[in-house]
């Protein structure tokens, strides 16, 4: 395991990445993380975001497997960590590990993008078990993680954790940056902000994206994202009084 600190000069994202866990299980069980390609496999359909959906793989897998507190029979309940997928638009990977984690049946799957299915192109949260947001439209994620931190605060509810995922791309958005300068002056530290970088921003920002945060007063840390050791490293980290955020870097976008 990397060892790992908080801060902007961190970056392991250059470690080899480490040996992913095998599959144990059937369809229909609990699936392990080397089923999630078959699983994908089983959406088709010509307007998918291929890229978009992969590069999330790794992450999410972690984040259902090893992070959240929240499962199917935890999903509506109060003391449930929260998740928001921001980047909306390529959400197979999120379904693929939602399925593996029996949100709802894997047969759902094959009728990906079709007109009577749940799993639209971009997850509908009145339709997709264990989905918080409907999302799709990049800029909108971190604002309405802000909202739901600042919501449990106000509940009196300190124990979930609020995470949200959202791409580089989406750091172009003004949006995202009024939330990011928010968050750590009013000490979200419930507030976690998982940034995919697969090198599809306009702007990009001096000394890398982990910088832009921790210049607000966030921690951060930055490392491969296909390194599920070095991702877990990286979620668990302590960072009292401030919110954090995760910077996974993965293989760049094809144009």
């Amino acid at each position: 395991m990397t060892h790992l600190t908080t801060d902007a000069t961190t970056d392991t994202s250059t470690t080899p990445a480490a040996e992913r866990p095998a599959a144990t299980a059937r369809h229909g069980e609990r699936s392990g993380f080397a089923e999630l390609p078959d699983l994908m496999r089983l959406m088709t359909g010509d307007e998918k975001h291929g890229p978009a959906a992969t590069s999330t793989l790794d992450a999410l897998w972690v984040l259902y497997d090893r992070v959240l507190r929240v499962s199917p029979g935890t999903a509506t309940a109060p003391g449930r960590d929260r998740f928001l997928l921001s980047k909306g638009h390529g959400p197979m990977a999120y379904y693929a590990v939602l399925a593996a984690k029996g949100f709802f049946p894997v047969s759902w799957l094959a009728g990906f993008g079709s007109y009577d299915s749940p799993l639209g192109h971009h997850p509908d949260r009145m339709l997709v078990p264990g989905a918080e947001i409907g999302s799709g439209s990049l800029g909108h994620g971190l604002p309405l993680a802000v909202g739901t931190a600042l919501g449990l605060r106000a509940q009196g509810r300190p124990g979930p954790a609020v995470w949200v995922l959202i791409g580089d791309a989406e750091l172009d958005e003004g949006s995202n940056h009024e939330a990011l300068a928010y968050a750590a002056a009013a000490g979200l530290d419930r507030l976690h902000t998982l940034v995919i970088d697969n090198s599809s921003a306009t702007h990009g920002w001096p000394g890398g994206i982990a910088s832009r945060f921790t210049a607000a007063g966030w921690s951060a840390a930055t490392v491969d994202g296909r390194d599920h050791e070095a991702l877990y490293t990286a979620f668990s980290a302590p960072h009292p009084g401030r919110p954090h955020a995760v910077i996974a870097r993965v293989e760049p976008k094809d144009d």
